[in-house]
């Protein structure tokens, strides 16, 4: 039984710290030039798995989330009675102006609000767990919370902790991520200047080769920024050939991947983009476009890393197909890449065109995509 609780509570706090990393991924992605931090996030991931991480491991910071997330449902529980009393004192104030009434639950919100303020900051500085909020220590408290160094420690612990999230790292990952993509996006660029500007035969040819020369590098190029997330290179995002040769050892977990991160995930999300939403809750969109995108990254990483795997096995001899597995191996190999993925790339281009008309941001949305760069409906890069 113990067993059981201990398992209980520990899915509890995972599912907890997910939704938290999920809160804060969306809220930091509505946030200009910052939200390239989540770009990076979600590229760490697809680069972890890449490079032959565990699942388990996958989520950077998954902990650290759950602490910041709990400590913000703390605060907002814990402000809702200052509020309160708060609110009660500007009717009391309104009723009847300057009464003893009014001014006592004025002191009193005062006085609560200093209390919580106290309390949390203690419980903050033994670690933020449930049990620092549920039991103060009082004896340790007036031991300790009087002593300098008490809180000169616990700033360093919140600077320890901040470091431990690597948001440098993760920015300059997601800016190179960015940068190095929209390269690759050259094709949509010119499609953009076509349709702007376009208005004879010539300019209709451009933006029809234009289209086919992205579609070809959309075969690729998920793969290709889950390749530069592994290496953290950025010569890692031009290696097509590497990625080429990496696809033929497990074709059908590609395009398994390919059809979460083209298809599945990204597509529904188009419909979010028909029109502007307010910037006052534009975080909560981001929402979902961080939780349907981040699946997709893993599932792009777990591929690569298969493709990998089995790579290596065929190369140190210790896999082999055999005869009626090197023809299925053959078959399955063609099939994906001539039917198969041409299909998945399809459908992405064929939504991706009709959305210029749809969506609220008209041409640029052959450059704002979000399967493949920052996860964000209305400000992208």
């Amino acid at each position: 039984m113990r067993r059981f609780f201990a398992i209980i509570r520990k899915a509890s706090w995972t599912l907890f710290c997910l939704a938290s990393l999920a809160l804060i991924l969306a809220f930091v992605t509505a946030l200009p030039l910052f939200q390239v931090i989540t770009l990076g996030y979600l590229l760490a991931v697809a680069g972890h798995l890449a490079s032959g991480g565990k699942l388990k491991d996958a989520l950077p910071n998954l902990e650290a989330a759950g602490v910041i997330g709990f400590g913000f449902l703390t605060l907002a529980l814990a402000s809702a009675p200052t509020r309160l009393l708060a609110h009660w004192e500007s009717v009391a104030a309104v009723i009847d102006p300057g009464s003893p009434d009014a001014m006592r639950l004025r002191y009193g919100a005062i006085a609560l609000s200093a209390f919580l303020t106290i309390y949390l900051g203690w419980a903050w500085a033994r670690g933020g767990r449930l049990k620092h909020y549920l039991w103060p220590q009082p004896k340790r408290f007036f031991r300790e919370a009087w002593r300098p160094s008490t809180w000169s420690r616990f700033a360093d612990q919140v600077w320890d902790f901040v470091k431990q999230l690597r948001i440098p790292s993760l920015f300059w990952m997601g800016l190179r991520g960015a940068l190095l993509t929209l390269v690759w996006l050259i094709p949509a660029f010119v499609i953009m200047g076509v349709t702007r500007d376009g208005d004879n035969a010539a300019d209709g040819v451009i933006g029809v080769l234009a289209l086919l020369l992205l579609s070809f590098v959309l075969l690729y190029l998920p793969m290709l920024q889950t390749n530069f997330a592994a290496q953290n290179n950025w010569r890692a995002m031009f290696q097509w050939r590497q990625i080429r040769k990496d696809f033929r050892y497990a074709p059908w977990s590609w395009a398994a991947a390919m059809l979460i991160g083209l298809v599945l995930m990204p597509i529904p999300l188009y419909l979010l983009k028909i029109e502007a939403t307010p910037q006052e809750i534009t975080w909560l969109p981001c929402l979902l476009f961080v939780a349907f995108m981040l699946p997709a990254r893993i599932a792009e990483g777990l591929a690569l890393r298969r493709c990998r795997r089995q790579r290596e096995l065929a190369e140190t001899g210790e896999w082999s197909p055999g005869v009626w597995g090197g023809r299925w191996w053959f078959f399955s190999r063609w099939t994906v890449r001539l039917v198969v993925m041409p299909a998945i790339v399809a459908a992405y281009v064929l939504v991706l065109s009709v959305s210029q008309y749809t969506s609220w941001d008209g041409v640029e949305t052959w450059v704002r995509q979000h399967a493949l760069l920052v996860p964000v409906p209305f400000v992208s890069v």
